[in-house]
């Protein structure tokens, strides 16, 4: 019987080169490929994937991705920066790149799946794939893989999803792969110093033009450095003394005005999302008891979904929380389970 191939996208790290070691050894047919997508990509990254794949024996492509990337994730980025938003182009990459490209990719080159080293876990359950969090929920990563179709779950495996990282760099050690120490990569990888304001103006020649702080009720209370500099909940960096703590609790893009004023006014109850994806079901037809995360490294709490017009959906939380901020993704769990997600606008 002829052995289902799967194509692994490694990123030189150790948690894609252990998924394609775990592959290999259930007797999948493996391969690896590593996507080329922007100008900060190291070259060391691509040689150290090849390298674990020649240890392994094992095919290793290299895909040059750079202008899918650039259209559907970069140039995403900027205009919701623009737009006074604070996206999460993971999410945005893994929909469109990793598990829209990559997957078509691997297709066309005659594989059957896909592979990568996220956490989390997939399970079938009567025709219908479901997104489930990893075991090691430190490390999971269900958050930003909300967005995924059918279409691309039936086609993907999640071998770590099922241990805990200590385990995998274990297993990178005994495996003796040149990444087995490497760090984990934390920042947005094509804005690696963490410069948004300085990557957008370089890219798009935008400037964000310094503006007003404003009061609750309006009033004038000092002068910011532009809008983009800004995020919901900022409390450092603001360059104003106000004899009391000050947070950022809103941005006006329109009127270039950035809003000031004490922590309460940050919490919120009710949160509304756009852009829509569930993963059990189609949509939404009833109000349903769930846990919701407004950000990645966020606490689900406990709350209610309930279906509105246009397909958004209305989060009403028990407890409010801090921060809901327009363009992070909401996340929707049943214990384990992702029930799905959306933009919060």
């Amino acid at each position: 019987m002829e052995r289902e191939k799967v194509l692994v996208g490694m990123s030189g790290g150790v948690d894609s080169s252990v998924t394609a070691k775990l592959l290999m050894d259930m007797g999948y047919d493996t391969a690896g490929v590593t996507l080329l997508l922007c100008d900060a990509d190291n070259e060391s990254n691509t040689e150290d994937a090849k390298s674990v794949c020649d240890k392994m024996g094992i095919k290793h492509y290299a895909i040059d991705l750079k202008e899918e990337f650039s259209q559907y994730v970069v140039n995403s980025f900027i205009k919701e920066y623009k737009s006074g938003n604070t996206p999460n182009p993971c999410i945005v990459c893994n929909k469109y790149i990793k598990f829209g490209a990559m997957l078509e990719t691997a297709l066309s080159l005659g594989y059957d799946k896909i592979a990568t080293g996220h956490y989390a876990r997939i399970k079938e359950e009567n025709g219908r794939y479901l997104l489930l969090k990893a075991v090691d929920e430190s490390k999971d990563q269900s958050y930003v893989l909300y967005n995924l179709t059918q279409h691309q779950l039936r086609r993907v495996l999640f071998p770590l999803g099922e241990l805990s990282k200590a385990e995998v760099r274990e297993k990178a050690v005994v495996e003796s792969f040149v990444n087995a120490n490497r760090p984990d990569s934390q920042d947005i990888c094509f804005v690696p110093d963490g410069d948004y304001a300085g990557f957008i103006e370089a890219r798009d020649g935008f400037i964000s033009e310094k503006g007003n702080y404003v009061d609750i009720n309006g009033n004038i209370i000092g002068e910011h450095k532009g809008i983009i500099n800004y995020t919901l909940g900022q409390r450092k960096g603001l360059g104003i003394a106000l004899g009391k703590p000050a947070f950022v609790i809103d941005k006006n893009v329109l009127t270039n005005n950035v809003v000031l004023g004490d922590e309460e006014y940050l919490f919120k109850n009710e949160v509304i999302v756009d852009n829509v994806n569930f993963i059990p079901f189609d949509s939404l037809e009833n109000e349903m008891r769930v846990t919701a995360k407004l950000r990645y490294r966020h606490k689900a709490a406990p709350a209610k979904i309930m279906p509105l017009e246009d397909g958004k959906v209305k989060i009403i939380f028990d407890e409010p929380q801090r921060a809901p901020s327009p363009g992070q993704a909401a996340v929707f769990y049943d214990g384990d389970l992702v029930i799905g997600g959306g933009t919060i606008i």
